[in-house]
């Protein structure tokens, strides 16, 4: 079964560590940022000690003990080096940005890749309890926040962290007494910040999550625009989603708060602190205890702890987010599909025909573990015959389909083909030998060649037109502003529903898989474009194993076997002229259809 990839604790920090395996591959660019990092850390903090030696051979009673950095030298030296430094550091830091935003830009491609591949592989019953919608939140907002953090907050956090751990090196060997308080003081006050950044992580998670409901709804309203319009919900749903993104404000505001209240903390004891330290470093100047250029020194090491904890204060908060983000990318990254190829899938003789076993076939929905919507279906279907499924909505039809391609799995019995249980056969291998016309065709945001294309990638623009020819879909794409290279829309918006499922058809009979399922494939056509249809689908049944759903009993009265599902079993079976005379259901949905 697929995980539920929506836990109820968030998760801590530490699942930025799953991000590892998207840095490996560019670790000589992670350690090439480090170097820069090293370097421009290192040259901050040579600083303040060229600013000591400016004060105490410019402005204080002579170079200190040493010579310092320049030995004698007067200074205007002093100003050179002072110039040098910051040129270097300019040219360090542009190197760092560049290389750490490369990354940080990197990586979060190959996580928005590797988490949509992952989501592709999961089987239907992944989406019942996670909207596509939350999924794009995922895969947009959590992989910028990533990206954010890879390739800017971490940097930023290492210089901080260098620049705080380097000033505090030499604070101490400036003077240890002075530092020995700030060290004190600094352990009291840790303990809160730390209690206040576990709050920010917990929500932190939770305003994403939030983000994400608003995104799912959106993306589910959007979906059904004609419907919500027809209706007149424009206002109504315009109301939920406010009040959704409402929570989502709320929540975030909470977050900020909390974090606003870390990062004043922060702040205000770091600079307290130094500010109490330094009064302290004053009066032993005054004691003679200190040059003026130590003590001035001191001050800029003290400014660069203070500037480095408060930037630290920052980055963290931005990695409590990224942790969350993490947390929810590598759900679904780590998210195991339901349905998986076996250890070593077997190939079978490939037979020109393909041959259907239904053996005692029972199927509960993991949704609804308590109903047997198939129970106890035998059915056995010869190479190449044509078969129809008919009975009442929600008899099962739909779901012998569902368990043929293995969107989900039986949960007694066996289906086989060609001899050989499905269960053992690649995802791949089985689906490739099966082409369907789904009730509800889709059509992607292409042309209408590759629309027909997408049954067989490699199919000449000659081949993608034959199929249309035989599917009726010809006459109208010809019509079309570019004809076969005409844009359909989004959700083919620009076609009506009896021009979508002929490209549907199309596609299906460019496949050109042993295995044709129709599923109510004429439902939506004329009278007119039946005719054609039905013609062109007789061609593409030709040779072909062949399973038909119809509702409209009069689509399938030329088809070898009538089969008749009702409550999930079999409850007759035979050819349409057999079952009318038999009286059962068949003859009695025939008698209401043809009455009509």
């Amino acid at each position: 079964m697929a995980t539920d990839p929506r836990p109820a604790a968030p998760r801590p920090v530490s699942t930025l560590r799953g991000l590892l395996p998207f840095l490996r591959p560019y670790r000589a660019r992670v350690v090439l940022a480090f170097v820069l990092l090293s370097l421009g850390s290192a040259t901050i903090l040579v600083v303040p000690l060229a600013f000591r030696d400016l004060i105490d051979a410019g402005f204080g009673s002579g170079v200190p003990a040493g010579g310092g950095l320049l030995g004698t030298r007067g200074p205007d030296a002093h100003f050179v080096l002072l110039f040098g430094l910051a040129a270097f550091w300019a040219l360090v830091v542009a190197a760092r940005y560049y290389t750490v935003s490369w990354v940080g830009e990197r990586v979060a491609a190959d996580l928005r890749n590797a988490v949509y591949a992952r989501v592709l592989r999961q089987s239907p019953q992944f989406f019942e309890t996670l909207q596509t919608g939350e999924v794009l939140s995922r895969l947009t907002g959590d992989t910028t926040l990533i990206q954010a953090v890879v390739g800017s907050s971490v940097s930023m956090g290492l210089r901080s962290l260098f620049q705080f751990v380097g000033g505090m090196l030499m604070l101490a060997v400036t003077s240890a007494w002075l530092f020995g308080l700030i060290v004190g003081l600094m352990a009291v006050l840790a303990v809160p910040i730390v209690l206040v950044g576990r709050r920010v992580r917990r929500l932190s998670r939770e305003s994403q999550d939030r983000i994400a409901d608003a995104s799912a709804l959106a993306a589910e309203v959007l979906n059904a625009m004609p419907t919500v319009q027809a209706f007149t919900q424009e206002r109504n749903e315009a109301r939920r989603f406010a009040a959704r993104t409402e929570t989502g404000f709320r929540t975030a505001v909470r977050r900020t708060r909390v974090r606003a209240a870390m990062s004043a903390l922060i702040i205000a004891a770091v600079m307290g602190t130094i500010i109490f330290v330094l009064w302290i470093g004053a009066r032993q100047v005054q004691a003679g205890d200190l040059s003026l250029g130590e003590l001035g020194a001191f001050m800029l090491y003290a400014a660069l702890v203070a500037g480095g904890a408060g930037t630290l204060g920052e980055v963290w908060g931005e990695v409590m987010r990224a942790g969350g983000a993490a947390g929810r990318l590598l759900e679904l990254l780590h998210a195991e599909p339901a349905i998986r190829d076996p250890a070593v899938p077997r190939t079978p003789p490939r037979a020109v025909q393909a041959g259907i076993v239904f053996a005692h076939v029972v199927l509960r929905y993991p949704a609804r573990p308590a109903v047997r919507v198939l129970d106890d279906v035998c059915l056995e279907i010869a190479p190449g015959e044509r078969v129809a499924l008919v009975g009442p909505s929600g008899a099962g039809k739909t779901s012998l389909f569902l368990l043929l391609l293995r969107y989900y799995e039986v949960s007694a019995g066996a289906i086989r083909i060609d001899g050989e249980d499905i269960r053992q056969r690649s995802l791949g291998a089985l689906r490739a030998d099966i082409a369907i016309v789904p009730q509800e065709p889709v059509i992607f945001s292409a042309s209408a060649l590759d629309n027909i294309r997408y049954g067989r990638p490699a199919a000449s623009d000659e081949e993608v037109k034959s199929a249309a020819r035989a599917a009726a879909a010809d006459e109208f794409i010809t019509r079309l502003p570019e004809g076969y290279d005409s844009f359909l829309g989004e959700r083919g918006t620009r076609l009506s529903g009896g021009q979508r499922q002929r490209i549907a058809i199309a596609r299906a009979i460019l496949k050109g898989a042993r295995l044709l399922l129709l599923d109510e494939a004429t439902s939506a056509l004329d009278a007119e474009s039946e005719r054609h249809v039905q013609r062109g689908l007789a061609a593409a049944m030709e040779g072909r194993t062949t399973l038909i759903i119809a509702h409209r009993l009069a689509t399938v009265q030329q088809v070898d076997r009538i089969v008749v599902i009702d409550g999930g079993r079999i409850v007759e079976t035979g050819t349409p002229a057999d079952l009318r005379r038999q009286g059962g259901l068949y003859a009695r949905l025939a008698a209401l259809q043809w009455e009509v």
